[in-house]
Order: C-alpha cells, then sequence, then structure tokens
C-alpha cells in the first residue's frame, strides 16, 4: 500500500475540446482504469509513485493527440482537504467496485449453478479492482468472501448425487408439456431447451420462474429445478439425464454434447472434453449480451445446432 503522507499526490489537469465527444469518454475511461480519483471536480490524483507517473504521462500524449492540453503537477497538500480526506476518496471508489463484485456474486448464487467462465470473469474484475486499491479499502473482505461463496457453489449443485426419481418403468410423457427451469437460463438449461424444442417436441412452450417460490401445475415438467422431473441424477447434469428419459443417447452427436455440459456445468473435469471452453465462451457471451430466457435459448440453440452438425459429420466419416 502507498503511504501519501511520504510519497505526496501526483495530480493530473486536462482539458479537452468539445467534439469528437467519444474523446471525452475514452481520457475518462482511462482514468476510472487506473485508479484515479477527482479532486475537487479539478484534476484527477493517484498518489505518487513511478508507475502512477508513467500512467499519467502516457495519459498525457491521448490528451494531446485528441487535441486537448494537459498537465502534470507533482503536489502535496498544505491546506483545505487533508491527505486522510484523499485516502477516503480512493476508499469509497473502490468500495463501490467491490459493492458490484458482491451484487454479482449474490444474484449468480440465486440463479445457479454457477459455470467456471462466469467465476472467472468476475475473479479478473476482482484483480483489476485491487490492482488499484491503494490503500486497502474495506468492501475488500466482502467481495473476496463472496467470490469464494461462488467457487465454492460450482462444485456444489442442488441436484447432484440425488437418486432417479423416474425410473424406466415409469416413462415420462415429454410431449406437448408446459417445460418449466429456473429464471436466468445458463449452460444446462439453455442446452435442455434446445434439445427439447429439436429432438422431443417442436411446439414445446417453456416458463421460467423462482424456484423457491414455484408451485408444479399437473400440465408442466420440471427441468434443471430441486425436485423437478428431469434434473441432475446421481452424477448426470440435467442434459444427460434429458437424453436417457428422451432416449436420445443412441445420437453420437448428442452424447457428445452431453458430455461438454457436463464438464460446463458440473465442473468435474469427468469427460476432459477440449471444446468446453469454447462452447463456454459462447454461452456466457449470450447471457452477458441479454438478460431475456428465450433469447438467450435462441442464440444458444443457434451455437448447439453448429456443434450437433460437427460432431454429426465426425461421426459420419
Amino acid at each position: 500500500m502507498t503511504t501519501p503522507d511520504a510519497n505526496g499526490w501526483l495530480a493530473l489537469l486536462h482539458q479537452l475540446p468539445a467534439r469528437p465527444p467519444y474523446a471525452r469518454v475514452k481520457i475518462w475511461r482511462r482514468l476510472q482504469a487506473m485508479g484515479a480519483v477527482p479532486l475537487k471536480n479539478a484534476a484527477h490524483v493517484l498518489p505518487r509513485t513511478p508507475k502512477a507517473e508513467v500512467a499519467f504521462r502516457a495519459l498525457m500524449e491521448e490528451v494531446n493527440a485528441s487535441g486537448g492540453e494537459a498537465t502534470l503537477i507533482d503536489a502535496r497538500l498544505l491546506a483545505g482537504q487533508s491527505d486522510d480526506d484523499v485516502r477516503q476518496l480512493f476508499d469509497a471508489a473502490r468500495d463501490a467496485d467491490y459493492r458490484e463484485i458482491v451484487e454479482s456474486s449474490r444474484q449468480l448464487l440465486e440463479t445457479g449453478p454457477v459455470s467456471g467462465a462466469e467465476i472467472a470473469r468476475l475473479q479478473k474484475r476482482m484483480a483489476d479492482i485491487e490492482a488499484i486499491d491503494f490503500f486497502g479499502a474495506p468492501g475488500q473482505q466482502a467481495a473476496q468472501a463472496a467470490l469464494a461463496d461462488l467457487d465454492r457453489q460450482r462444485y456444489a449443485h442442488p441436484d447432484v448425487g440425488r437418486a432417479n426419481a423416474h425410473p424406466p418403468e415409469q416413462p415420462l410423457n415429454l410431449k406437448r408439456r408446459i417445460w418449466v427451469t429456473r429464471s436466468g437460463v445458463h449452460v444446462d438449461r439453455i442446452a435442455c431447451a434446445w434439445a427439447i424444442r429439436r429432438f422431443i417436441d417442436g411446439k414445446a412452450r417453456f416458463r421460467f420462474v423462482d424456484a423457491r417460490h414455484h408451485t408444479p401445475q399437473p400440465d408442466e415438467l420440471r427441468f434443471d429445478m430441486a425436485d423437478g422431473e428431469i434434473t441432475h441424477e446421481e452424477d448426470r447434469c440435467s442434459f444427460e439425464t434429458l437424453l436417457l428419459h428422451a432416449e436420445l443417447t443412441g445420437d453420437a452427436a448428442l452424447v457428445a454434447i452431453g458430455e461438454i455440459i457436463h464438464d460446463l456445468d458440473i465442473g468435474d473435469g469427468r469427460f476432459a472434453r477440449p471444446e468446453a471452453a469454447g462452447l463456454g465462451a459462447i454461452l456466457s457471451g449470450i447471457c452477458a449480451s441479454s438478460d431475456d430466457d428465450l433469447q438467450r435459448i435462441a442464440m444458444g440453440s443457434d451455437a448447439l445446432n453448429q456443434f450437433h452438425a460437427y460432431f454429426s459429420s465426425r461421426t459420419a466419416t
């Protein structure tokens, strides 16, 4: 951590022309990324370190290249705001960042199970924040605890390891049903919905609910939900269970996709499919771009159709 009483501050004063407007946004984002805080709306400051000076000098070049002007000042506070006041500005900015980590973690825990890609994204964001947390803001511990909870939940799906609810002598009626699952669909639920629409019932309808408060109806089939008809059974993810109940395990391409979904959803590395990282990135990107469950399923289905065609062509040869 930096000690402002010993090192003082660097202050950057800059002025940009009104046009183009994106230049102002670009410089503002750069200042945010390096952790600078505004001081009385007149200058942006950083603790005085060699790294901060290099960052500010590089930003000055960008300001000048955009037609603006910039001045870098080696500053010490003599009156008015104290060093401790400025330090509190840095802590407040980082605490706001840490609260975003906590809130994002909470949302993922509520909609879970959490994928490795989602955890990695938040861990990267956490590392970026810690790199500009010059004084150890109080919110850091809460954010670290939230990420630790996420990582534990990654390997703790609520349905893993339960016994089969529907043995073969009691086959499920999969046609003309309303398929219900938890809102905020991700890997396993997107894959299940794709397989339902493409291979089981092209007119299937979906309903997305808060699983904690949902009362099952007679015309519904629940998937990837605790106590659902199609969910995690024994060591299988919901997609693998669906293939068994729908008698689709004879499709080698679907089985391959099932192994990928298993690796992404359960995260035990059982199949070590090399394609898992690619599909995981695609599905995470889809979820990052839309909060609408049906849209997520539609976009995910396009990707899964391509994977199915790929594996089918390999099987044919």
